[in-house]
């Protein structure tokens, strides 16, 4: 595989997972609310998540998903439960910090299940296989699969930073808990994407 390639790779896997999505949000809120180490859990489970995703869409999933609709149906309308689950909880948020960090963080499996369940992870995995690999070819999806997740996971926690610098240096509750409200207001417009495509 020519560099070149390896290249046009890594750009695509960059602005496919740097770009403002659900799993991206959630990065943002949980560095707003809770500390970077637990924000990187959720990132590392987002990141495994998706690249599991992206193995199985290659290896044909994205396809029996077409031939059986009943099934992208189901996993649509999942999406759309668990992401305005998850705008609930940001809108619950009101702001205070304290700190015995009561409020339970986003975990591991929900992370890894978000994935599985955001528009956004399909679209870039079926896209990205579509223009960078050539058929069944198992090795080049490895390779694909390789090089994305160390970028996944370092935008995903880009993402859980940017959130701590805004807890710390914006640390009032008020701007906190509107910074939350906005994002489970970005978050319940794309559950509005989900039912409209």
């Amino acid at each position: 595989m020519s560099l070149s390639i390896i290249l046009s790779m890594s750009t695509f896997a960059l602005a496919a997972s740097i770009s403002p999505g659900p799993v991206n949000l959630v990065c943002l809120s949980s560095g707003t609310r809770h500390s970077i180490y637990k924000g990187m859990v959720f990132v590392t489970g987002a990141t495994l998540g998706f690249i599991t995703l992206f193995i199985a869409i290659g290896l044909g999933l994205y396809t029996a998903l077409e031939m059986i609709p009943t099934l992208n149906i189901l996993l649509r309308w999942g999406g759309v439960i668990f992401l305005l689950y998850l705008s609930f909880k940001l809108a619950a948020f009101d702001g205070q910090l304290p700190e015995n960090q009561s409020d339970k963080a986003p975990s591991f499996i929900t992370g890894a299940m978000m994935q599985w369940l955001n528009p956004k992870a399909w679209l870039a995995s079926a896209s990205g296989i579509g223009a960078y690999t050539s058929g069944n070819d198992m090795q080049q999806l490895l390779i694909f699969s390789a090089i994305y997740l160390p970028i996944c996971w370092l935008s995903l926690g880009s993402w859980v930073y940017a959130g701590a610098f805004l807890r710390r240096y914006i640390n009032q509750p008020s701007i906190l808990k509107t910074i939350n409200r906005t994002l489970a207001i970005l978050l319940v417009g794309s559950c509005f994407y989900l039912v409209t495509e």
